[in-house]
């Protein structure tokens, strides 16, 4: 009985860590906030040493938040999608688990920025919206790990969550940056 409870516990968990997200992310905060959430909603139901949410802009994912000690390539590291494991996930929008050694996959590519890269275990799922590709998350542990079905489940059912939510906010920061653009070009020149 004692498990049940617990089991039962375990899901109404879930359940209000899934409302929450859904009530957080529709605040129409700004992308890196966004993402912010995301990691932070993530580190609460999985465990990892790495995170990692790319974003797929102009047919190139860029890594746009972060969660490990290398804070300085986010918005510079960039993947061509089928390239590496990341690129794999997003070219074919399927998630890959591998339980140890993901170094040594055969679709792993190191980066010369990130060092450090040779995790042992390694979660990437596909981030969509309306099955449209609009990132990735990557989790990465330094110990060996066989990811449950209960977490794959879990981690990507965050992805499809927040897709729409990325992909509104990725396109409200271009309008603001285009509308800016429109408003300086109509600015008086003081010269003249």
């Amino acid at each position: 009985m004692s498990n049940i409870h617990s089991l039962l516990d375990r899901d109404t968990r879930e359940v209000d860590l899934l409302h929450e997200i859904g009530s957080r992310l529709a605040a129409a905060d700004p992308l890196h906030e966004v993402l912010r959430k995301v990691i932070d909603f993530i580190s609460i139901v999985a465990k990892f040493d790495s995170c990692f949410i790319y974003v797929l802009e102009d047919n190139e994912l860029v890594l746009r938040s972060s969660k490990n000690p290398h804070a300085e390539v986010v918005d510079r590291l960039k993947l061509q999608v089928g390239s590496g494991i990341t690129g794999w996930v997003a070219q074919h929008k399927v998630p890959v688990a591998i339980g140890n050694n993901a170094y040594k996959d055969s679709r792993f590519r190191a980066f010369s920025e990130l060092p450090e890269d040779r995790y042992e275990a390694f979660l990437s799922v596909p981030v969509l919206s309306r099955g449209k590709l609009v990132g990735v998350i990557n989790l990465q542990r330094r110990q060996p790990h066989i990811y449950s079905q209960r977490e794959i489940r879990l981690i990507s059912t965050i992805g499809f969550l927040v897709g729409a939510e990325i992909e509104l906010a990725r396109l409200e920061g271009a309008q603001s940056k285009l509308s800016e653009q429109q408003s300086d070009t109509r600015k008086p020149n003081p010269a003249s």
